[in-house]
């Protein structure tokens, strides 16, 4: 199990499924017209709340880490956030983090091959520096990442499969959080040793697949100055649906609660290992309809290996009656080597990074205002390597491409303010400044290799800010606000150092994004109602054009509305729908050598669903110890190419879930995924002339236990 997936290379057997695709089942056609005309009633709702009764938004959580990187009141918090619970959590026992936080509105996370992934906030789904750097994702506060050295699969690091709780943030969030919180940020949040003590909990679940997947978490109370503890392991072994793609993966976590005096610590050590056979694109027209060619592998040979280590203590001290510091140092490594199967170079990458910081702030608290400000320092160390061992293809040349170091330094001051103007109006300004140092050494010789292009030896320094204005309106249990942010991040060391020659060796500059969103939050009866709109636009957009050459300056605009909606139907019957659309543009025109994908003021970025719908109906009857749900996931059609040439049609997935507590401390609990076994795509692409696409596991069921201690 703990050997390298590149060691571990084995045959897997092909056993195509004798399921046919057929048409879209008569439950999924009534359902998704169901839904896509609720939505349609949300053009009524501002005109509805002015007509009916308020009542208390008690299906709010009341807890949420946003904005000033403390427990706030969700209702009060004047940007989009949304929280997953523990409970949430544990229904869903997604097999991949794409499950879960499709529940969120306006989140769309592809699910690669294995632990794989890429993501949109707000967004297309990017890839590269751009999807590295436009995401922000933490474990308990801390991100995962050092902001220039990111991975856009990061989110297989987090242990989410424990997590008691995950925040999601849309929209800038650099104000606080800082670099790479562009279109948004993801926290998973772990238990706190202090409500998770003197008890256990253990799982293991199977499929029809075979992917077998276990946890087992416990926690400890005691006196002193050791006083709570946590604990917990899981593990996957997954063959995977299509040919050697099997993975297998341990996440470890432990956090200890201390007291130091009237101040507590709380100390946490987080340790990934992955291993993985991955598996690669599918190329051709409509090619993920074959129920064959959907479970082969073009790219047997490519892997991913990864490792990762994270200690961070946060120390929590009261300095006065209003008060407080939070202190949180930190250590992080990572390890990862992979194959760049999508490019035609299947060149191997070997990429580390160690650093240690500390996160600081100090918050002040009187009736009327209240002020935060800090200052977060890190210093990090990067290598990247990569080599092309297979002939000379195109420009893609065999042999060395890249060998450089990095030495990073960054230092963020921020503070803020939120002013309660009234009883009911409420004013926040906040601002951050980001100043990053890159110190390049190329450890190779300089200039131009094939289509490479090395930089000589440089340092870099960027200087970014990051502002937010806020107002917040309250009137009865009706929650509005508007608010007006500017995001930054440096450019990744990635965009800096690992040119083309396309490219000059001029810096790239600073990643920029201008938001404005208003939104509501409040009640009619039974149903609860979150509801935004935004416009965003975004300069110095850096991704990679058909012609797979980096463009550092593009410019995109993104707007839409995102609703978030409970309707209690009885006590023990809830509907929640998750609704979001938008349209993402390109502001800039753009020609490529091959004359493919031209990109023309105007045109949608690909990869931007315009309609992502979600639902799910909860059932829990009463004085029964059985819970299920329902759920119904609609993705619209999307473009493939910039040219807007291209495209996936979308589509429709149900899953089933449910669970039978038969005691206090035994539930055995099942799903099934994907129940009119559509054949769908998880990515579809259009590059190098060709369609590609992930396709999407067919149906697949889950049965699985767990014991409460």
């Amino acid at each position: 199990m703990w050997l390298s997936a590149k060691e571990a290379r084995q045959n897997k057997d092909l056993r195509p499924r004798s399921d046919s695709i057929g048409t879209r089942t008569a439950l999924v056609q009534t359902t998704r017209s169901i839904l896509l005309a609720f939505g349609g009633v949300l053009s009524s709702v501002n005109v509805s709340l002015a007509e009916n009764d308020l009542v208390g938004l008690t299906d709010l959580p009341d807890k949420i880490v946003v904005v000033e990187r403390r427990p706030s009141a969700i209702v009060n918090a004047p940007l989009s956030v949304a929280r997953i619970s523990s409970s949430e959590i544990d229904l869903v026992g997604a097999d991949h983090a794409n499950e879960i936080l499709s529940r969120v509105p306006g989140v769309f996370i592809h699910r690669g091959s294995g632990q794989e992934h890429l993501t949109a906030i707000r967004s297309p789904v990017l890839t590269g520096g751009a999807g590295a750097g436009s995401f922000l994702f933490l474990q308990d506060g801390v991100p995962l990442r050092s902001a220039g050295f990111a991975n856009v699969n990061a989110l297989f690091e987090a242990h989410t499969e424990i997590a008691s709780a995950i925040d999601v943030v849309r929209g800038p969030s650099g104000a606080v959080y800082g670099s790479n919180a562009i279109h948004g940020a993801i926290d998973v949040r772990t238990p706190d040793p202090s409500a998770f003590t003197g008890g256990g909990v253990f799982s293991l679940s199977g499929d029809t697949i075979g992917r077998i997947k276990g946890a087992a978490e416990i926690g400890w109370s005691g006196s002193g100055a050791l006083r709570d503890g946590y604990a917990a392991v899981s593990i996957l072994d997954d063959p995977g649906f299509r040919a050697d793609s099997g993975v297998d993966q341990q996440k470890i976590t432990f956090r200890q609660r201390h007291t130091l005096g009237s101040a507590t610590a709380t100390t946490s050590v987080y340790f990934n290992n992955l291993n993985q056979e991955t598996a690669g694109f599918i190329e051709g027209d409509d090619v993920y309809l074959d129920p064959i060619i959907r479970r082969t592998n073009p790219n047997p040979e490519a892997f991913r290996d990864a490792r990762a280590f994270r200690l961070a203590s946060t120390i929590d001290a009261p300095l006065s009656e209003n008060t407080n510091l939070i202190v949180t140092p930190y250590f992080r490594w990572t390890d990862m080597d992979f194959l760049l199967f999508f490019l035609p170079s299947q060149a191997l990458e070997e990429n580390r990074h160690w650093s240690f910081g500390v996160q600081s702030a100090v918050y002040h608290d009187r009736d009327n205002f209240s002020f935060f400000a800090g200052l977060d320092l890190e210093r990090t160390t990067g290598f990247l390597t990569e080599f092309q061992s297979i002939p000379t293809t195109f420009s893609f040349t065999q042999g060395l491409h890249y060998d450089y170091e990095v030495d990073a330094l960054s230092a963020s001051p921020f503070a803020g303010i939120d002013w309660r103007l009234n009883n009911r109006l409420t004013a926040r300004l906040a601002v951050r400044g980001d100043y990053t140092r890159y110190n390049y050494d190329n450890r190779t010789d300089s200039g131009v290799v094939g289509r490479f292009l090395r930089p000589d030896d440089r340092v870099d320094d960027f200087f970014t800010a990051s502002p937010k204005a806020s107002l917040t309106y309250n009137v009865d249990d009706t929650s509005l606000y508007v608010a007006f942010a500017i995001g930054a991040r440096p450019p990744q060391t990635t965009d800096l150092y690992r040119l083309q020659i396309n490219q000059t060796t001029d810096p790239a500059e600073p990643e920029t994004i201008t938001s404005v969103e208003g939104g509501i939050r409040s009640r009619i009866g039974p149903a609860t109602f979150n509801l935004v709109g935004f416009a965003m636009e975004k300069d110095n957009f850096f991704f990679r054009d058909a012609d797979g050459f980096n463009v550092p300056d593009g410019v995109t605009r993104h707007i839409g509305g995102e609703a978030d909606i409970n309707i209690e139907i009885m006590p023990s019957l809830i509907l929640n729908a998750d609704i979001a659309y938008g349209r993402h543009t390109y502001r800039f025109s753009r020609d490529v050598e091959r004359d493919t994908e031209v990109i023309v003021f105007g045109n949608v970025v690909d990869t931007s669903p315009r309609w992502l719908v979600g639902t799910r109906l909860l059932w829990t009857p009463e004085n029964t110890p059985f819970t299920a749900e329902a759920s119904w996931r609609y993705v619209s059609e999307y473009f493939t190419d910039a040219a807007n040439d291209n495209s996936y049609p979308g589509h429709d997935i149900i899953d089933l879930r449910a669970g039978w507590r038969f005691s206090d401390r035994v539930e055995i609990f099942g799903a099934l995924r994907n129940v009119a076994n559509t054949f769908y795509a998880e990515r579809a692409d259009f590059a190098f002339g060709s369609a590609r696409f992930f396709p999407g596991e067919g149906r697949v069921l889950t049965m699985g236990v767990r014991v409460t201690r």
